[in-house]
């Protein structure tokens, strides 16, 4: 016997915790915009505590929480998990998702589903992240009905690889309209302009393999700053030695160490910090919403100058030599005026709109995608 598709959405919440920012903004504008079931999927305890916490504040009672095949409990209050595998656990998914309409994700391990079986679900994309160096060739990236992107500078992206126009929509920065920031008091003895670190998580594109440990201690001994530490979710997974070189300056009182709760995730430090240090990290366009100084570390040796995959490096000074970084720091303050247009003008064409209208959006293409009927203009926002 077939089984009949229900008109029902699933958010699969089954990836690290730093994509629920960009995922439960839209759940609530759905909830606001219709009474059409909503299906939580999550894979850990972690995420079910914190989406239970939330949904009695939903404009209707139409989104419920279910746990994933695999479901697997975890150390309450972090957010630094060790996740279900995730193939074993979308294959178990599969017989729920031949009876929903439609499937929200925000990461393209789930796009796996879509790329190999012909499901009824139609599958709507949303970005987890902006910024010129996101992996848009893998073919995963073609196999959702319905592709969501901040803006249309990242529209354009896809436009140039040949995705079709109708099925990339720009809505705007859904993560900006997240309301459940921890905005944590930050406990620095005193009071000093504060500097993020962030390193990126994959090697190959980040700071930390060659300089992390090098720049830590050259924070540690400055006190001109207070500094936040508090790197991508998934290099403390991936990089073990982190917890050691990060533990061994927790307890200075103008340094402030995160390795595990919903602040490292949420957008708190982005919004807290004065000035940011960084590589390639997608999170400096997040920060650069309010422009504020910037300095970026080739520690690769990049061929970055005219190169359109470090376009953020334009937004401030490039530190080349570790030497020299303290020296960068200092004057990044004086500098910035030189930098502040460049950076406002990279923020608007990266990440559109950052208000409260990009859920909205979202939530009104998602509808569409229930109904199998794709947006009558795919772009939108600036």
């Amino acid at each position: 016997m077939r089984r009949q598709v229900k008109d029902r959405i699933a958010f699969l919440f089954l990836g690290e915790t730093l994509l629920i920012p960009h995922l439960y903004p839209i759940v609530e504008a759905l909830s606001e915009a219709s009474d059409v079931p909503l299906d939580l999927w999550v894979s850990t305890s972690a995420h079910e505590a914190m989406l239970s916490a939330w949904l009695p504040s939903l404009a209707r009672a139409n989104a419920r929480i279910r746990r994933a095949p695999g479901f697997r409990g975890v150390p309450e209050g972090s957010v630094t998990l060790d996740l279900p595998a995730k193939l074993p656990m979308l294959a178990r998914l599969v017989p729920h998702l031949l009876r929903t309409r439609v499937a929200v994700c925000a990461e393209q391990t789930s796009l796996w589903l879509p790329t190999l079986l012909p499901l009824p679900c139609r599958f709507v994309k949303t970005s987890h992240g902006v910024g010129s160096m996101s992996a848009r060739d893998d073919r995963r990236r073609r196999s959702p009905w319905l592709t969501l992107v901040p803006s249309e500078r990242e529209r354009q992206t896809y436009l140039d690889r040949g995705f079709a126009p109708d099925r990339i929509v720009a809505t705007g920065y859904v993560k900006s309209a997240f309301r459940q920031r921890s905005q944590r008091q930050l406990p620095f003895a005193e009071q000093r302009p504060i500097l993020l670190y962030t390193p990126h998580w994959q090697a190959h594109r980040s700071s930390w393999p060659r300089w992390g440990a090098e720049i830590v201690r050259m924070l540690a001994d400055q006190r001109r700053w207070n500094v936040i530490l508090a790197p991508h979710q998934r290099l403390v997974e991936n990089a073990p030695e982190v917890r050691a070189v990060l533990g061994a300056v927790a307890g200075l009182p103008h340094v402030h160490v995160d390795l595990d709760s919903f602040a490292m995730i949420d957008g708190s430090y982005t919004a807290a910090a004065d000035i940011y240090l960084g590589d390639t990290s997608s999170q400096v366009i997040e920060f650069l919403a309010r422009p504020r100084p910037c300095v970026f570390l080739d520690a690769q040796g990049a061929d970055w100058r005219d190169n359109p995959s470090y376009a953020q490096w334009t937004c401030g000074e490039v530190v080349e030599d570790l030497d020299g970084l303290l020296p960068v720091l200092a004057r990044a303050e004086e500098r910035h005026p030189h930098y502040r247009d460049v950076q406002q003008a990279f923020a608007r064409s990266s990440l559109g709109d950052t208000g409260t209208v990009a859920p909205a959006r979202a939530a009104a293409a998602i509808l569409g995608a229930l109904r199998g009927v794709l947006p009558a203009s795919a772009g939108g926002t600036p």
